[in-house]
């Protein structure tokens, strides 16, 4: 006989699971604000340019936008290539807008 699955376990486990990257999500949507700079501006004109990013029907609004944070993300990882050729003393710690090393349910 078949030893029952403990479902509730199961359960548990994805839960944790779920919490851990809805915290890495957060935490790099954090570090994404910071990076571009966007921690400068006021909170409610941040959430109003997001709120009409988000909003915004215009195809080639959106495309110039996609286009401005693709060369971000180029630009990011350039960076992070040439501080890999470095001594490992000079990197810094926490590499921006990579996964996360560590896993998902450890923290």
């Amino acid at each position: 006989m078949r030893k029952p699955r403990d479902f509730d376990a199961a359960l548990k486990t994805l839960t944790e699971k779920t919490k851990a990257l809805k915290e890495n999500k957060r935490k790099q949507l954090g570090d994404l604000i910071v990076a571009t700079g966007a921690d400068a501006i006021d909170i409610e004109t941040l959430a109003g340019a997001l709120i009409a990013a988000v909003q915004s029907t215009e195809t080639a609004q959106k495309q110039t936008w996609k286009k401005a944070g693709a060369e971000f993300f180029r630009k990011a990882k350039a960076a992070q290539s040439a501080d890999a050729s470095q001594p490992e003393s000079t990197q810094a710690s926490d590499s921006l807008f990579a996964p996360s090393r560590s896993g998902a349910g450890k923290n």
